[in-house]
């Protein structure tokens, strides 16, 4: 491989720099910054913007951490990592805005390398973007995969129906019988390309990001809303909340490895409410966020039969 581990260190400290410049320039605030080590190895830079004009909450996150050896709970299914060296690293985000005619929306990107003397190093990179409104527009919908599609076509006519199939599978509550929102892109494991290719397809993810979420921003940022559909908000987010904590394989990894709590859970938004069965009145709009939105859409098949 001709790229290096600090080459895709480099891109994801740029890229996190970019990522919070834009953020900034649309809200108006700062992010706050704080950089921290991990006692097993390793450690990350955290930034974190609260109670801004735009966003409520966001996250961007990188982090580079490294040891001696995954835990148990880690390599379980990974029977060949047991006995290496590893190193993770990556950029995870999360964007929580305060007005709930703006979805939230998460990306990661992240490479995951573990050696071992004599042997060919194990390594794979991971990432994904996924969207998830609370009074989605059909519009932003088609957009965000209109760029999906695109950040995908460079590497095959295949890779975006595999990756948005793939997202949609892993942003699912199975308890909930539901997905988290209305997908986008995920893909882990990916090495069946050489290196440079396959840092050359997490790259073109990165960048698609910002392509994809900021023009929904800007379409919808200045739409009122009212104190019912921040209800209605809040109690949606609690399903974002179920997911991280009991499904999402970014958060019980850190977890596990002895990651940083704060830093792991700055995911979590900031206002959330649980209702006892509680279900939104027929035919309005918070009902046809689950009953259209939320299903199984091929949303760019979708816009070109209108």
């Amino acid at each position: 491989m001709t790229a290096s581990i600090d080459d895709v260190k480099n891109y994801l400290m740029d890229l996190q720099d970019r990522i919070c410049n834009a953020f900034e320039q649309a809200d108006g605030g700062v992010f706050f910054e704080e950089s921290w080590e991990r006692p097993g190895g390793g450690g990350g830079r955290t930034r974190v913007l609260e109670n801004g004009a735009l966003i409520e909450k966001g996250g961007v996150n990188f982090s580079h951490v490294y040891g001696d050896s995954l835990p148990p709970s880690a390599s379980a299914h990974r029977p060949e990592l047991a006995g290496r060296t590893f190193q993770a690293m990556g950029l995870s985000l999360v964007i929580h805005p305060e007005n709930p005619h703006i979805p939230t929306s998460h990306a990661n990107v992240r490479l995951f390398i573990a050696e071992k003397p004599g042997e060919e190093p194990i390594w794979w990179f991971g990432g994904g973007f996924d969207l998830t409104p609370y009074y989605a527009e059909e519009e932003d919908c088609v957009h965000w995969h209109q760029v999906a599609h695109a950040a995908c076509a460079p590497f095959g006519d295949t890779v975006y129906a595999e990756y948005k199939e793939w997202c949609d599978r892993y942003f699912y509550l199975k308890h909930r019988d539901e997905p988290r929102g209305i997908g986008g892109l995920f893909f882990d494991d990916l090495n069946h390309w050489d290196f440079d290719t396959c840092f050359a397809f997490m790259r073109s993810v990165g960048e698609a990001y910002l392509a994809a979420y900021m023009p929904i921003v800007e379409r919808r940022r200045h739409t009122p809303f009212t104190a019912q559909q921040r209800e209605f908000q809040a109690y949606r987010r609690g399903r974002y909340v179920e997911f991280n904590l009991v499904f999402d394989r970014g958060t019980l990894f850190g977890l596990q490895s002895g990651g940083r709590t704060e830093s792991i859970l700055m995911s979590l938004p900031p206002q959330v409410r649980w209702g006892y069965a509680w279900q939104p009145e027929p035919g309005s709009r918070e009902a046809r966020l689950t009953e259209y939105f939320l299903q199984d859409r091929d949303w760019l098949a979708e816009a070109q039969d209108q």
